[in-house]
Parts: structure tokens; sequence; C-alpha cells
């Protein structure tokens, strides 16, 4: 059993049993990615893949707990990796960090500035996507990081650790009946054509939580991932934008009036995470830290050490966490 072997039977599912992007990706030849996945199945006696004709089609119910293993001892792999990098060269490496749009250019522009600005030999890299995107990048070992506010579910198998709460606000144009209103109920949202996120997405569950909550539903006509096309579409006339109070910049979106509306929606929770098992690096304590200041080395080391997520949860709750 190879170190190659596992490697190539991991990203084989990372590509969907497709040999042949696998191959593309890894920069090697499909003959001998099918080669050396046949020699591991016939040195464990099992079939890891189900075929059909010269096509996989299938992951056996063997081969998705070897799969699972085999990632388990590559990220370790990487974590070796990992440790003698810190001690040899402490201040070079590279983080890979999935998130949404919104993080990205909201939350995080100013953490990225004064990061890269310490590690210049630091390559960043952010990867934006959904929640399961985002879950799917860590557990596949594409991204170190994941900042996430959504379907934390898919994060079991994470250290997710909470770094502030944020409120959402509702966008209108300036001539819009609700821009002059002194106090805007959810049953006022529910009179108009509603822009916002995609389900699943940068804390769309609340939305339709408080509707649920309230006998309504909402009216939505248009959603997107990106708080930046909400607010085009918001211009455009085509509804009323319900989006994160941190998405508003009051230089570029001096044309819109945003009305804070924490008072209808509860706020969310926006958490950062990494695998379990992960080594971290000296500067992924550090752009931790830098993102929320209350993710001390100590603190995250002692998060770490607890068993589950409802320890962790308990462990911040006598937190004051920042609201954004």
């Amino acid at each position: 059993m190879k170190l190659q072997q596992l490697r190539y039977i991991v990203e084989v599912v990372n590509h969907n049993l497709n040999v042949s992007s696998t191959a593309e990706s890894l920069y090697t030849s499909q003959p001998g990615i099918s080669k050396q996945v046949r020699l591991l199945e016939d040195e464990l006696g099992i079939q890891i893949f189900e075929r059909s004709g010269k096509h996989l089609t299938k992951v056996t119910s063997a081969g998705e707990d070897i799969v699972r293993i085999s990632r388990d001892i590559l990220s370790r792999v990487e974590s070796i990796k990992a440790v003698a990098g810190e001690h040899t060269h402490p201040e070079i490496g590279t983080l890979n960090i999935a998130t949404t749009h919104t993080q990205v250019r909201y939350a995080l522009p100013h953490v990225v500035q004064g990061f890269t600005h310490r590690y210049p030999k630091v390559s960043l890299h952010m990867h934006q996507g959904t929640p399961a995107q985002i879950a799917d990048a860590v557990g596949k070992g594409n991204s170190d990081f994941a900042i996430a506010t959504e379907a934390l579910h898919l994060y079991q198998d994470m250290i997710m650790l909470p770094c502030y709460y944020w409120n959402r606000s509702i966008v209108v144009r300036k001539d819009h009946p609700l821009a002059t209103k002194q106090t805007i109920t959810i049953h006022d949202l529910a009179a108009y054509s509603l822009v916002t996120y995609v389900f699943g997405f940068t804390g769309r569950s609340e939305l339709d939580s408080a509707f649920n909550r309230s006998g309504l539903t909402p009216r939505i006509v248009f959603t997107a991932t990106d708080a930046d096309v909400i607010k085009t579409y918001v211009r455009l006339g085509i509804g009323v934008g319900v989006i994160a109070s941190m998405a508003i910049d009051p230089d570029a979106d001096h044309d819109l009036v945003a009305i804070d509306a924490s008072h209808i929606f509860a706020s969310s929770t926006t958490m950062i995470g990494f695998k379990k098992g992960t080594f971290l690096r000296t500067y992924m304590y550090d752009f931790m830290e830098r993102f929320a200041p209350h993710l001390t080395r100590n603190v995250v080391d002692q998060a770490i050490a607890l068993k589950n997520a409802a320890e962790i949860n308990q462990m911040f709750e006598s937190m004051d966490l920042p609201i954004r």
C-alpha cells in the first residue's frame, strides 16, 4: 500500500469518479491511476469501486470506509509537513479559506490586509461558495478554514468557533414607501416583494423562520448569493432588499436607504472552523485572532481539547462577542 494509491482513490472520489478529470488534476495519466487503484484493490482483496465496463459507477460500502480513513491519513501527512514547516520556515506557507462573498467583501479586507503585511511569504487564497461547498472544501482538504453562518450541521467533523454576531438591514430606494416609515414591522415586509439571499445562504434561514413565527409567507421574487447583486436589483425596483448589515457601504450605497431590522430578525453567528486533527501553524492562529480578537491561541487550544460542539458552545456562552 502506497500513499500515492490512497491519494488516487481520494481524488477519484473528489472528482465524482471521473478518472480522466482526476488524472488531469494530478498531472498524471488515466491508465496510471486505474492501474494503481486496481493494485490497491488486489492487495486488499476487495473492491473499492463498482464498475460498468471501464467506468467507475459507485463507491462500495467497504470503499467508503477506506476512502474516509485515507482522507484522515493524507490529512495527517499534511500535518507532518506543517510541523516541519513550522520549525524550518515559520514565515512561509499557504492558507486556504472557504467562505461566502459577504465575508470576503465586507468582513475580511482589513484582516487580510494586516495578515499579508505581517506574513508576506504566506500565500493566502479565498474560495467563495455555498455552505455545502465551504464544508466540502475543508472536508476534502482543499481549504484550511471555513468561515460560515448557515447549515452548521455540515460541519460536524470540524471544530467551529464563534466569531461575532451580525444583524440584518432592509434596503430600499429613496422613493420607496418604506423609506420614510418610522418603524417597520414584519407585516410591512410581507406586503412587498423581497430580494434576498439564496436559501441556506448567509443567514437566510432566519428570515424564513421570522416569517413562519408570524404566520406569514415572504414574497421572495429574486435571490442571489452576493449582497452587491441584491442591492443592484433593489436599485432596479425589483423589490425590498434584506441583507447583512455589514454589507452596507455608506459611500457606495448612498442612493439607498438602509433600515435596521434587528427587531424583526434574530442575530446570526459567524463561525470559523477547521478539521479536527489539523496542525495549526502560528500564522493560522494569528489569522483567527485578527478575525476574532477573543480567539487567542490559548482559547483556541482550550476549545480543541473539548469533547464536542456542545462543550465548545458552552465555553463561549460567557463571552461577549462583538456585533457587526
